[in-house]
């Protein structure tokens, strides 16, 4: 069998098994519209896409990705459903531009399905996963040009302590930091299993007998630098809720805290009043959204079961109001 060959049924079996994260969940939070113009911020293998699909007739959904793989991937399989949808290669920072270029300025739902999908996680040499020897890599667009293996093998011992302590919440960052800069100053360190080393040499033995893998939280912080997630969610989520219609809905999964907390951060803004002082009057301002859920929607027991991924899973929505 050649290694093409291989590869190609590697892939459609991961793609077989892929789990939409929340799918029931988030599908019923955008209140689709058969005719309405929705938006998959994060199409990965085009699992939550493919059911919004199904539910357009004179509708149109628009996917992006910034992995060119997931485009090439997911056609086929939204192909198979409908050809009423778009796909555009781009990171989901760019929105807002990137619609204007089809003619869309208002759109009735977007989701956002945030960090690193589970194909992603699944192909070994893309350098995502502690569990897969790889080249450091963990870019979801293979074309920018920062690395894990530059951030490892390049950031100075206080940058890296940053990167690993503010993105890893990882209490022994400055440990692992400078294990890793202990280590590379002999030779580079080349691929996953040798940064899962330095980390676990630099952790004390009670941290390493407790349960979860204990280079979890640093290749975490580390994929966060790479792709400059936090930094890109908080900018897309200040401008595209400018394109909702009114009862148009952003439905966004977070997998970790940091993420989970500038959501929180952002919806709250948009739905609360401001506090004001004790002794000022109360000034009442009209706001254009409101929260869908107000108690933040969790994977169910059953979702679980299947879906072990689905664990840390957090969604949030938000609607624009409808003006009387």
């Amino acid at each position: 069998m050649s290694p093409m060959l291989q590869k190609s049924i590697m892939v459609n079996n991961m793609e077989f098994k892929h789990i939409p994260v929340l799918l029931n969940e988030t599908i019923q939070g955008l209140n689709i519209k058969p005719d309405g113009i929705y938006v998959d911020g994060t199409l990965g293998r085009g699992g939550h896409s493919s059911e919004v699909l199904k539910r357009l007739t004179s509708g149109h959904l628009y996917c992006f990705d910034q992995d060119k793989q997931a485009i090439d991937e997911s056609y086929d399989r939204l192909k198979a459903i409908s050809s009423s949808f778009t796909l555009i290669h781009d990171n989901f920072k760019n929105m807002n531009a990137r619609l204007k270029e089809y003619g869309v300025n208002k759109v009735d739902g977007i989701m956002l399905d945030l960090g690193v999908s589970s194909a992603q996680f699944d192909e070994s040499d893309r350098g995502f996963s502690y569990r897969y020897d790889a080249r450091l890599d963990m870019r979801m667009n293979r074309s920018s040009k920062l690395s894990a293996y530059d951030v490892v093998n390049s950031y100075s011992l206080s940058s890296l302590t940053k990167v690993i302590r503010d993105y890893g919440e990882e209490k022994f960052a400055y440990q692992i930091a400078r294990q890793i800069v202990k280590r590379r100053e002999i030779r580079p360190l080349e691929t996953t299993f040798e940064l899962v080393e330095a980390i676990k040499s630099a952790l004390p033995q009670k941290v390493l007998s407790k349960v979860g893998h204990p280079a979890k939280q640093t290749f975490q912080a580390i994929r966060i630098e790479v792709n400059d997630e936090l930094n890109i969610l908080k900018e897309t989520l200040e401008n595209i809720t400018s394109l909702l219609n009114e009862g148009g809905r952003l439905c966004v999964i977070t997998f970790n805290s940091l993420e989970d907390r500038i959501v929180k951060e952002h919806f709250n803004k948009l739905t609360k009043q401001e506090s004001v002082s004790r002794n000022l009057p109360s000034k009442e301002v009209e706001l254009d959204f409101m929260l869908v859920n107000k108690k933040v929607i969790v994977a169910s027991e059953e979702e679980l079961q299947q879906n072990n991924r689905a664990k840390s899973a957090k969604l949030r929505i938000i609607e624009r109001k409808k003006r009387l």
